[in-house]
């Protein structure tokens, strides 16, 4: 749970910089790479994301609710409602709420949440299904990027330069 607005702010953007990462390292060809049969794809996994991440908060107030958009089918597309979107996020908590704010209970989803714990849900949320696509990069034969520390992409790199 973030206690502090500045310390989600700059959380988000570390988990924004690493979600742009992944989406960068798509090719449009790669979008359909699927799960399993009628599962989620590459492109509606990180069109998910790209939604989700202003949906959560709007379930909260904090945003106004987005229409259903059509699913981008372009890596680009993807990144640029990112884009739009993360920054919507970290300018809508940065003036909206304040650190006494995000010990308070609100309504979403039908339960009670902390602000500073949906805001955490926010994160864990993009986090799950930004690895649920490294999955299916491998599977498309895509390089992955390092997130967290080096990928094995990275790793192979950093070995060859010795």
């Amino acid at each position: 749970m973030f206690r502090k607005v500045e310390d989600f702010v700059e959380t988000w953007k570390t988990e924004s910089k690493a979600t742009l990462r992944v989406f960068s390292a798509l090719r449009d060809e790669s979008l359909s790479q699927a799960v399993e049969p009628g599962g989620y794809t590459l492109g509606s996994l990180a069109s998910h994301i790209a939604g989700s991440i202003v949906a959560i908060p709007a379930h909260a107030g904090l945003l106004p609710m987005p229409e259903k958009a059509a699913t981008p089918t372009t890596v680009a597309a993807i990144i640029a409602s990112y884009e739009q979107n993360a920054k919507q996020v970290a300018d809508a908590v940065a003036e909206k709420w304040s650190d006494a704010q995000l010990g308070e209970e609100i309504p979403a989803f039908g339960r009670s949440f902390r602000r500073g714990a949906l805001l955490a849900m926010v994160v864990a949320h993009q986090g799950h299904h930004r690895a649920q696509m490294m999955v299916l990069m491998h599977q498309a034969g895509l390089t992955v990027p390092g997130v967290y520390g080096p990928s094995e992409a990275d790793k192979a790199k950093l070995a060859a330069k010795k």
